[in-house]
C-alpha cells in the first residue's frame, strides 16, 4: 500500500518568518517550521509536499497538480485569507479536505483580518498556536483521512 501524501502550502511573505513581526509571528523560520512537519510525517508515515509562494496562481496550480494524489492539504493562506477568490474556489474542486493554518488568533487582530474568505472553503481553521498550528493540523489531517478511508 503506497503511503498517503499530503499538501503544506505556504501563501505570501511567509517566507519571512522569523523575521517578519516577530511580536506576532514568533521568531521561528519557515524553515524550521518544514523541518518540523517532515519530522512529524516521518513518524505519521506519510509523505509531504511543501511549497511556499508570493503568488497565488502558483499555490492554485499546487492544487491542480494534485488533484489526484493527495490525500489532504493544510494551506497557511497568509496575505490572501481575505481576498483570494481564486485559492477558495480551488479548495472547493479539491476532492479531499484541506485544513486553514494560521500562526496567529486572525479573530484577534486587525479588524480587517477577521474574516476569511477561505474559511467556506476548508474542512477547519487551526490559528493561534504559533508554529504549533502547522503541527496540530497535520496530525489531524492524518487523523481525518485515516478514519475516513478506514470506515469506506
Amino acid at each position: 500500500m503506497s503511503r498517503l501524501k499530503f499538501l503544506v502550502l505556504h501563501g505570501p511573505n511567509l517566507n519571512l518568518f522569523g523575521r517578519r513581526e516577530p511580536h506576532i509571528y514568533g521568531t521561528t523560520t519557515l524553515a524550521q517550521i518544514d523541518e518540523r512537519l517532515r519530522a512529524l510525517a516521518a513518524e505519521l508515515d506519510v509523505d509531504l509536499e511543501i511549497h511556499q509562494s508570493n503568488h497565488e496562481g502558483t499555490l492554485v496550480d499546487h492544487f491542480h497538480a494534485n488533484i489526484d494524489v493527495a490525500a489532504g492539504a493544510l494551506l497557511n493562506p497568509a496575505a490572501l485569507t481575505q481576498h483570494g477568490v481564486s485559492l477558495h474556489d480551488a479548495i472547493k474542486a479539491m476532492p479531499f479536505p484541506v485544513l486553514e493554518i494560521h500562526m496567529s488568533n486572525i479573530g484577534a487582530r486587525e479588524p480587517w483580518r477577521h474574516h476569511s474568505i477561505i474559511s467556506p472553503a476548508v474542512k477547519a481553521t487551526i490559528q493561534g498556536l504559533g508554529w504549533r498550528s502547522y503541527t496540530a493540523g497535520l496530525r489531524a489531517l492524518v487523523d481525518l483521512v485515516r478514519e475516513t478511508r478506514a470506515a469506506a
